[in-house]
């Protein structure tokens, strides 16, 4: 494997099918069902909008599966002579590959869901408030690129985690825990809570997922280097 191109470390990668092909696709199933299952139990409201957050559990997997990409996979590839930055290539087009995958099913989806009046009982599981509730091809693009966010921020914990083990990961996660807690204690200080609620209010799609871009930017700089300054 030494020298290995990025598709062959991709492939590498996707020999743990159940991780990589598997578990999203289940976990998406599993949140439909229990939507269905709670939307049952409630009455019913007016329209077809009604959001319970099954999706929601699909990005918390590609967290954890960005995470495991890194943790459990890289260091035998690197044992066997793949570089550092092609590993971290390698998975980063598995999570484009894999999201952009998932944000069709998610554009399709959210096309037949209109077309069925919520899957006939008012149902909004591919339609989330605020963030995919642009046109089908919108839809698509923001769905990816929240995907992707997650993935690669699984990645930099994984890194972090191989590079200073439980006790850097726990700091590395308490650091962006103060770091918010500090952010809302400004706007707090400032009054700038309203601000930002109208702020928020009238962010476009467009430019939600533009700003989800430029955090996917963010954290695959971080990502690499923390991967370059790691010992094989």
């Amino acid at each position: 494997m030494r020298s290995a191109p990025i598709v062959t470390v991709v492939r590498y990668l996707l020999l743990d099918r159940v991780t990589y092909l598997v578990l999203p696709w289940a976990w998406a199933a599993f949140g439909f069902v229990l939507d269905v299952v709670v939307l049952q139990l409630i009455p019913a409201g007016h329209g077809d909008d009604r959001w319970v957050g099954g999706l929601v559990a699909v990005p918390l997997v590609m967290l954890v599966v960005g995470a495991q990409s890194i943790a459990r996979a890289m260091p035998f590839a690197l044992t066997l002579g793949v570089s550092r930055r092609t590993y971290f290539l390698a998975a980063t087009a598995l999570a484009l590959a894999l999201s952009t995958g998932f944000g069709l099913v998610v554009a399709i989806g959210r096309t037949v869901e209109h077309a069925t009046g919520g899957w006939g009982i008012g149902m909004a599981y591919f339609r989330v408030p605020h963030l995919l509730d642009g046109p089908w091809y919108l839809s698509w693009l923001t769905a990816t690129t929240v995907l992707v966010l997650m993935f690669v921020y699984g990645m930099w914990y994984g890194l972090v985690y191989r590079r200073a083990g439980l006790p850097g990961t726990t700091a590395f996660a308490a650091a962006q825990l103060g770091v918010l807690a500090l952010t809302a204690l400004v706007a707090t200080w400032a009054h700038g809570w309203t601000a930002i609620g109208h702020y928020l209010g009238t962010l476009t799609a467009t430019g939600l997922t533009d700003a989800l871009t430029v955090a996917v930017a963010v954290l695959l700089t971080g990502g690499f280097a923390t991967i370059r300054r790691m010992t094989i």
